[in-house]
């Protein structure tokens, strides 16, 4: 078992364990130490953050305990997590490292690796790294002279990758006389996302481009859709983008203002894909998570449905190992593996729009394709992740649910990989039934571990 890393790397509270500067240096260590091969070449690590304050601090002590593996580091600064994996490969560099906590709040930070070829790392190599830490194995191998690592920036990243999105979009369509709000949600993308969709040609009404470090996702990108929701009426845009603080996830909402998730995306994306004979084995893969009304759609156009755990990194597994090409998440997360190693906002947005100049549809008619089953997500605080059915009433409870539910519905609980959260999802034909049922799980979830 882990104890440091959870579904996407080390993550907490900054300044408090296990987000210190003195383990962000025991990371950097372990991971150079890690990364470095036994040629005699300069060994290089890419590091790039968000927008957080605490992102100064675990950078220095980043570079400090890569530098001090003998590993040369380049700096990227602001930028996407898509972006840093971009440039890892691009740059031919052994690693890079992405400092953020996503979606969470400002005072939260993380730390995640990905390998040379752009992907995350192996739960394998997670576990190395934990043990080179834990054992103090490699404390007393300290490179002297020209052997010691250096860091240098490298200032046209952000160009490069807009530059590699632009050529995501098909050569022969632009944006033109298209009318974009975009919330950058004051993180990593507050630059490089209106660049991308201005120079194909669209009018852009930036939102969430100011951040001052503690701003990023507060009341704006993803988490909140209700901001483009409301700017999309006002300004009568025809399509609202929302990222998160990394921009690896995108929430959309159509020219009346109505949310589409990454389930909407995805079967939209899916279908033209399969139209085109693009779609890997006729297969979408997506998480447990992700509402029924997919699979119906997916059926209905002649494609097949592969599920995983929650967690992109699960969903990219499944596609490496099955030779799929497109993934993803209810949440926003969504992998265009032709293109990229990850999960990509900004590119996951313009294959959504790229399939509007297609069909040449609206959001909206694009968006019919899939019928969403009544979903509730319910999330408790807890003190502890005990095993949920070990606890009599709550277990009886579930099964009393599904058992009302039947085959037109269903239960979910799980708890969060990277909160102290126990997430209860439910799916069922009556909204009003299923939230009282999630409620009544949650309470007595709460009553036996909910946190203190």
């Amino acid at each position: 078992m882990k104890k440091l890393f959870g579904t996407d790397g080390v993550r907490g509270v900054a300044n408090v364990y296990p987000m210190t500067t003195e383990m962000a240096m025991q990371l950097g260590r372990a991971a150079a130490y890690i990364f470095k091969s036994s040629s005699k070449r300069r060994h290089r690590i890419v590091i790039g953050k968000d927008t957080r304050l605490s992102g100064y601090m675990l950078e220095n002590a980043l570079v400090a305990g890569i530098c001090s593996m003998g590993v040369d580091v380049l700096l990227v600064g602001p930028l996407p997590t898509p972006g840093i994996a971009n440039i890892t490969t691009s740059m031919r560099a052994d690693a890079g490292v992405v400092i953020s906590a996503s979606h969470n709040a400002f005072q939260d930070n993380g730390i995640k690796f990905f390998s040379a070829d752009g992907f995350k790392l192996a739960d394998e190599i997670e576990l190395k790294i934990e043990k080179l830490i834990e054992t103090n194995q490699i404390v007393s191998l300290r490179p002297t002279a020209t052997e010691v690592g250096k860091a240098f920036r490298i200032d046209d990243a952000a160009g490069r990758y807009i530059v590699y999105l632009k050529n995501t979009f098909p050569q022969e369509m632009d944006l033109s006389g298209l009318k974009i709000v975009l919330d950058c949600a004051n993180g990593a993308a507050y630059k490089v996302a209106p660049a991308v969709f201005e120079e194909l040609g669209a009018t852009v009404i930036p939102l969430g481009v100011k951040p001052n470090g503690t701003n990023i996702n507060a009341g704006c990108g993803s988490t909140c859709p209700s901001v483009i929701s409301e700017a999309v009426k006002e300004h009568r845009a025809d399509i609202g983008i929302a990222l998160d603080g990394d921009a690896d996830r995108v929430i959309v909402c159509d020219e009346f203002g109505n949310e589409v998730d990454g389930d909407h995306i995805m079967a939209i994306c899916a279908s033209d894909m399969l139209k085109r004979k693009l779609l890997k084995k006729n297969t979408l893969v997506a998480t447990v998570m992700s509402n029924m009304g997919l699979d119906i759609a997916l059926r209905k156009v002649g494609g097949k449905i592969v599920k995983t755990d929650v967690g992109d990194r699960y969903v990219v597994e499944a596609m490496r190992d099955g030779g799929y090409n497109l993934g993803g998440e209810q949440s926003g997360h969504m992998i265009f593996l032709d293109y990229n190693t990850t999960g990509d906002g900004i590119l996951s947005a313009l294959q959504l729009l790229a399939v509007m100049r297609r069909e040449d549809k609206t959001v909206s008619e694009l968006a019919e394709i899939m019928i969403p089953l009544p979903q509730v997500l319910v999330n408790t605080r807890v003190s502890e992740k005990k095993d949920i059915m070990a606890i009599s009433d709550v277990a009886k409870k579930i099964r009393d649910v599904e058992k009302k539910l039947g085959e037109e519905g269903r239960v979910l609980i799980r708890y969060s990989g990277t909160e102290p959260l126990l997430r209860v999802m439910i799916e069922g034909q009556d909204k009003y039934e299923i939230t009282t049922w999630a409620n009544e799980i949650c309470a007595l979830v709460k009553k036996h571990i909910g946190e203190k």
